[in-house]
């Protein structure tokens, strides 16, 4: 056989044999620690006595162009959550002619509507400001710190 014969054949037989079969196994260590594309409907009631908390501002900082994105992740995903349930809160209030205590905004507004909202970034927790008629972001300080890098 001719030199040009011989290649032809093994590609021919390298293309019908083909790649073999990988399983992809999952990682031994899968420590859940991925937030996106996460929800909750975990949400606490506001103590704003509590120590060792801060309330989120929810602005961006974002010192470096090229982590500026990601930075901005957690304030935009809080800026939205919030969105929703303003909307809910103040329709609450339009039918009932005052604002939910917290018990009523856990089964009137998340659980019968269903509202999952996002887990957030730096151990966020949501929480439900009685006085405020409000959703709010607490994190532990120590976290808080990480959140503004």
């Amino acid at each position: 056989m001719s030199r040009l014969s011989m290649v032809v054949l093994f590609l021919g037989v390298a293309c019908l044999a083909g790649c073999p079969k990988v399983d992809p196994k999952p990682a031994a260590d899968n420590s859940g620690k991925g937030i996106i594309g996460k929800t909750t409907q975990d949400i606490g009631e506001f103590d704003a006595g509590k120590a060792n908390q801060v309330v989120s501002d929810q602005k961006i900082n974002a010192s470096d162009p090229v982590t500026a994105p990601l930075s901005a992740y957690g304030p935009m995903v809080e800026s939205i959550a919030k969105t929703r349930i303003v909307s809910e809160i103040g329709a609450f209030n339009a039918i009932e002619g005052r604002y939910p205590t917290y018990e009523e905004f856990m089964e009137k507004i998340i659980k019968a509507n269903n509202i999952q909202l996002p887990v957030l970034p730096y151990k966020g927790r949501y929480m439900y400001d009685v006085e405020k008629h409000e959703l709010v972001i607490v994190r532990d300080i120590e976290h808080a710190a990480k959140s503004k890098e």
